[in-house]
C-alpha cells in the first residue's frame, strides 16, 4: 500500500502545480466572497456567531468533500479504462487491497492538504475560536474516507464519465448547498432537512464548526465520527468487490 501511495506522490509532485491555484488560492477567495462579501447582508450572525465564523467551517468540510471525491472519480475511471493503472499495478505483487488503499490514502491527502491550506486562511482572519481547531485535521480524514470509499465504489462501476458528471450534479452540489455549510439546515422544510442529516457532510460540516468555535455539536460526536466511518467502511467494502470483479486478481 505504501509503494501504490509513494507511486501517486510522485506522479503529484510532477503535476502539483497544477492543483496549487485551487488548494492554496481558492480558500482565499471563497472566505472573502462567501464569509466577508455575503456576511456583510447577514446582520446579528447566526446564533450570536459573526456569519464569516459561522461559514468558515462549513466551506473547509465541503472543500474536503468536494476534493475527495474529484480524486475518486475521474482518476478512477481512467486508471481503469483509458490508462490502464490499476492492471499494471495488479500484473505486479502488489495486492488488490494495496491498490484500493494506496488509492485511498492519496485521496485523503489531497483533501487533507487542501483542509490544512483553508485553517490556514482562517487563522489568518481569526475565525477559530478554540485549540480544538486542530481537531479539523483527524475529521478531514475520516470525512475524506467517507466521501472517497463510496466514490472509489461508484467509479469503478461505470464505464462513462457521463455517470461522473450525474454524480456531481444529483449529490456533490445539492450536498454542498443544503448541508448546513451556508446557511442553518434547521431552516428547511422538514423534509428536506432529513435528507440534509442523512448526508456526510452535514455530520463533517457539525464537527469541524464544533471545533472552530469551541462551541458543542448539534449532534453526538461519537455518533458523528460512527456515522462516517459506517460510510467508510461500506463504501471499502464495495469498492473492494468492485475492483476484485474488473482487475480478476
Amino acid at each position: 500500500m505504501a509503494a501504490v501511495f509513494e507511486y501517486y506522490l510522485v506522479v503529484y509532485k510532477r503535476v502539483w502545480r497544477g492543483s496549487a491555484l485551487s488548494t492554496f488560492v481558492l480558500p482565499l477567495l471563497t472566505v472573502l466572497g462567501f464569509g466577508l462579501g455575503v456576511g456583510e447582508y447577514v446582520q446579528g450572525g447566526i446564533g450570536g456567531v459573526p456569519y464569516l465564523d459561522w461559514i468558515v467551517p462549513g466551506l473547509i468540510a465541503s472543500t474536503v468533500m468536494q476534493v475527495a471525491i474529484f480524486e475518486s472519480t475521474w482518476p478512477v475511471l481512467s486508471s481503469f479504462n483509458w490508462v490502464r493503472t490499476y492492471e499494471g499495478q495488479a500484473a505486479t505483487p502488489v495486492r488488490l487491497d494495496d491498490i484500493l488503499g494506496g488509492g485511498l490514502l492519496f485521496a485523503v491527502f489531497r483533501a487533507l492538504t487542501s483542509a490544512v491550506a483553508f485553517l490556514l486562511v482562517a487563522a489568518v482572519f481569526g475565525t477559530l475560536h478554540s485549540w480544538w481547531a486542530l481537531a479539523v485535521l483527524p475529521i478531514s480524514v475520516l470525512l475524506s474516507l467517507a466521501f472517497a470509499a463510496p466514490t472509489f465504489a461508484y467509479s469503478s462501476s461505470v464505464t462513462s464519465d457521463s455517470y461522473l458528471a450525474l454524480l456531481f450534479r444529483f449529490a456533490v452540489i445539492p450536498m454542498s448547498l443544503f448541508a448546513g455549510v451556508f446557511f442553518p439546515v434547521e431552516s428547511l422544510p422538514v423534509g428536506l432537512r432529513w435528507l440534509a442529516y442523512a448526508s456526510p457532510l452535514w455530520h463533517g460540516v457539525d464537527l469541524t464548526r464544533a471545533a472552530t468555535l469551541g462551541l458543542p455539536a448539534q449532534w453526538s460526536i461519537a455518533g458523528h465520527v460512527l456515522y462516517l466511518a459506517l460510510w467508510a467502511g461500506g463504501g471499502y467494502a464495495i469498492a473492494r468487490v468492485r475492483f476484485k470483479k474488473r482487475l480478476v486478481v
